[in-house]
Formats: structure tokens, sequence, C-alpha cells
């Protein structure tokens, strides 16, 4: 929503001065969103659905989010990582709202017709979210306490000299996390970072001198990083968590599947909208514990093992999979 604001700010003209404005036909559907110009229908936007990232209705005014690839090839250093950029769309209109439950329901009509191709009865799933939704802290999970907790969003100044890096090495949060953003995996020893004594392993960084980092992809937070080098003051915006995180999942029934697949301990697929994913399961997090047993060293059968055998519920402490790589000493750590 702040960045909504801000896009809304930037394209406001001067106070004394007039909007300029273009008149334009909205087209909505399952695969995309379209924005032609009203007079000679002229594409000015042309988002595939899966794409629109956020949407909000401010008054008479719609912003609209979306992420489109770069055509640009990524240096080689940063190989193999997708690069990304947001494109903000303003829109003014009366309808404002109703543009943007028509968005929303493009979503679910989009989601059902997935569900469908995989096999799935739409209705068996609104069901069973709704049986879910009944039970008491059903959406519980560790980022969700952690995230509620007003004491844990802070504001970090952090003193260094010119030239030199923050000193922190940053993964990912994973597929599905309630906050998308990154994730602080290590600090260098000695680095302005550590010697703050006001960042910990595991905190999410959502900010760096005001500018948000919610929703960008892992290379473009660690380039916004790499660019305070020039700076001897930096604030940041954080979320203070611990680096082990708990997923509670609770079975309407035993024969509820979780929804979420395991691959050498590390959760590699999830299930959109099921139990695994409210109960705070993430794509990329590797499973250290589940209800109390350890699954550090334990060979996968096992693990799916102890995840059959929960028949109400399952608890599941786990850790973003780049960060258990570090930790252990299987990965040398990158400094930024």
């Amino acid at each position: 929503m702040a960045q909504a604001r801000e896009a809304m700010d930037r394209v406001k003209a001067p106070d004394g001065e007039t909007q300029p404005m273009t008149e334009v036909d909205l087209f909505v559907s399952t695969k995309r969103v379209k924005v032609l110009t009203a007079d000679s229908q002229e594409a000015l936007m042309d988002h595939a659905l899966q794409t629109i990232s956020y949407i909000a209705d401010i008054g008479s005014v719609l912003v609209l989010m979306a992420r489109r690839r770069l055509a640009r090839r990524p240096a080689p250093q940063a190989r193999g990582h997708r690069l990304y950029k947001m494109l903000c769309h303003v829109f003014h209109s009366e309808d404002a709202q109703l543009i943007a439950q028509a968005i929303g329901q493009a979503f679910t009509v989009a989601y059902s017709q997935f569900l469908r191709e995989s096999g799935i009865d739409p209705n068996q799933v609104g069901a069973q979210q709704s049986q879910g939704a009944t039970g008491p802290g059903h959406l519980h999970n560790g980022d969700l306490d952690h995230f509620s907790n007003s004491e844990n969003c802070r504001e970090v100044c952090i003193e260094k000299r010119r030239g030199e890096g923050l000193g922190v090495a940053l993964v990912e949060s994973g597929w599905g996390s309630l906050l998308p953003t990154a994730v602080i995996a290590n600090l260098l020893h000695g680095g302005p970072a550590e010697r703050s004594g006001a960042l910990s392993i595991g905190d999410r960084l959502t900010a760096i001198n005001g500018t948000s980092l919610v929703g960008l992809p892992l290379a473009a937070c660690q380039a916004a990083v790499r660019e305070l080098k020039s700076q001897t003051v930096v604030t940041l915006s954080i979320v203070h968590c611990p680096p082990v995180t708990t997923a509670i999942i609770r079975r309407p029934h035993a024969h509820q599947q979780l929804g979420f697949c395991v691959e050498d301990g590390i959760v590699c697929s999830l299930l959109r909208g099921g139990i695994a994913e409210r109960g705070g399961v993430r794509v990329g997090h590797r499973i250290i514990e589940i209800n109390g047993h350890s699954v550090v060293a334990t060979p996968h059968a096992r693990i799916i093992e102890l995840l059959t055998e929960a028949h109400t519920e399952v608890h599941i402490k786990t850790m973003p999979a780049a960060t258990y790589r570090l930790l252990t000493g299987q990965e040398q750590p990158v400094y930024l």
C-alpha cells in the first residue's frame, strides 16, 4: 500500500497545474489485463494475469502493480537468477473499487480453472477451507506471530565507513511467505551490521532508507544493498524473526493430504491455498523438526513417515534452505 501511495504521489500534478490524463478502455480476463486508448485502441498496457502482484483502490484511484521480466541478459555473477522490474499503473475512475473487485474475481475464476485442470473439485477445496477456518488458531504459524507483534518491527540505523559494505548475506524468504522479502542469513564478523548489535540471523529486511523491498526478487534486494557502499549512515526497516519458523498444519480428517512435496528434506512445491500453506509451510525451506523429532540427518523415507503418522496436527520447524546450508558450512556466505 505504501508503494501504491508513492506511485500516486509521483504522477500527481503540482498544485495549480492540470493533471494530464488519457482516456482508456480496460479489459480483464482470466488470462490477461489490457489497457487500450479509447480513441485509437492502441495498447498501453498488456500483462498476463499471473504477473499482477498487487491491486489497490484508494478513493477514485486504482493502482495496479505488475512484475515484468527484464529483457537484458543478467551479469555473469547473477546467472541463474531471473531479473524483474515492477511496473506501477495509476488510473482514475469513479468505479475504481468495482474494477479492483473485477480483477480479484478474475483471479478467483482462474484459480478454479487451475484446480479443475489439476483434477481437483473447486467446491471441495472451498468446503475444506471453510471447515478448517472454524477451528481456533487455524492460521497460526510462527511468521504470523512475529509479524503481528509491533515490538518486532524496528528501524535500525547503521553507521559505517564510506566504501564499506553492510556485511550481511541475504537469502529469499520462500514462496508463500506472509512477508516476501530478503532474510538475513549471516553477518560478517566485525562488519557494520554486526557492530550495530541490532541485527540477527533470521531478521526480515523490509526497506532500505525508506524504500520498500517487499515483493522484490532476491537479486534486486542484493543490488539495493550493494548500492549503499558510498553512504556512511543507512536506515534499515526490519522485522525481527528467529531463523527457525514453526508451522502448524491442522488436518480436518486423517485422509486429508498435507498439500506439499518434500525432496531431501526441502519443501519443493506447495498447493496454493492448501492447509500446509495456511499453516506456514514455505517453498524452499529446509525441514528441521517434525512433531518434536529432529530430521536434520534423517532419510527421506523417514521424513515422509513422520509426516503421514500425524493425523490431526503436524508441527514443523523450518528455515530457508540457503540459511541452513550457510549455518552448517555447506556453502560460503557472500557478504554485501
